[in-house]
């Protein structure tokens, strides 16, 4: 990997301010998208998982690098060549997000870390990120990006190994067909190709197909959990295990468990993908 370690450590504790309004046209779009997969909310509030497509940041045509992902210009220098992937995020509740509320969210460096994989190193980013309305919080996250060395094409890219399917209490089964990729690309302005490209993502990344995008999983495991249980949690952390490739049917899966509920994200031949966790108290 080509980057100094020492420097980037240096970007530790910085931070930025972005508003944005979470507006009627975007909470109509969001609904739209996700249809029946949406918990219910009170009259005038945002569904679950909205937060995530608010003050996204709007980098300039130019700036992109070959992947689709800004080269620099926010909180991190550069990091040209590496593969940056969405790994989870802890979430805590405080207040549902109104629709016309005006929502500013800050986002500091918290941690940045190397570590040993299984064929190079990984870089962890991890970022918190407080979602505000009228200067009180609705919602706080911890969330963590890794960066990886690109794959060679026809690696496979970490295709997940099949596995006998997990019983639940509550099952979905969605569609993870490329409208559903697009449009939530477009409600978070996420040009990353590997999420709409499939030449890209195949031949140059090393997937089998296009990715199912992590922050998509989530909302879908978040509002899975807050139907299973008949209201919002107020806590909830989930981990990417394996990419899910779009192009079939996955099911969203819910348990109850100690103090809570799992959920996971599941392939048709029974890999998981995507683990959550919530919790009420």
């Amino acid at each position: 990997m080509t980057y100094d370690l020492a420097e980037l450590k240096d970007c530790i504790g910085t931070a930025e301010t972005a508003k944005d309004l979470a507006s009627a046209r975007l909470d109509a779009e969001f609904r739209a998208t996700f249809g029946d997969y949406l918990a219910p909310t009170a009259a005038g509030e945002a569904p679950l998982g909205f937060h995530w497509c608010l003050a996204t940041p709007a980098a300039p045509q130019a700036s992109l690098g070959p992947d689709g992902h800004a080269l620099g210009g926010g909180l991190l220098p550069p990091l040209p060549g590496l593969r940056r992937m969405w790994a989870g995020s802890k979430l805590s509740f405080a207040a549902a997000i109104p629709v016309g509320a005006e929502v500013t969210r800050r986002t500091t460096v918290e941690d940045i870390a190397e570590k040993e994989g299984s064929a190079s190193k990984l870089l962890f980013v991890t970022l918190r990120q407080d979602f505000e309305i009228g200067g009180e919080l609705a919602v706080r996250e911890h969330q963590t990006a890794v960066y990886r060395e690109p794959a060679s094409a026809g690696s496979g890219g970490g295709k997940p190994a099949a596995a006998e399917p997990k019983p639940a209490a509550q099952s979905w089964q969605v569609e993870g067909s490329p409208p559903l990729l697009f449009r939530y690309s477009a409600m978070t302005f996420n040009a990353h190709r590997i999420h709409y490209d499939l030449p890209y993502a195949t031949e140059v990344e090393g997937y089998p197909g296009l990715l199912v995008h992590g922050p998509l999983q989530a909302t879908l495991l978040l509002n899975a959990a807050a139907v299973f249980a008949g209201k919002a949690p107020k806590g909830f952390s989930c981990r990417g295990r394996a990419p899910l490739i779009a192009g079939s049917r996955f099911a969203v899966k819910v348990e109850e468990a100690e103090n809570g509920a799992e959920a996971w994200t599941e392939t048709a031949d029974g890999a998981a993908c995507m683990t959550a966790r919530a919790t009420w108290s």
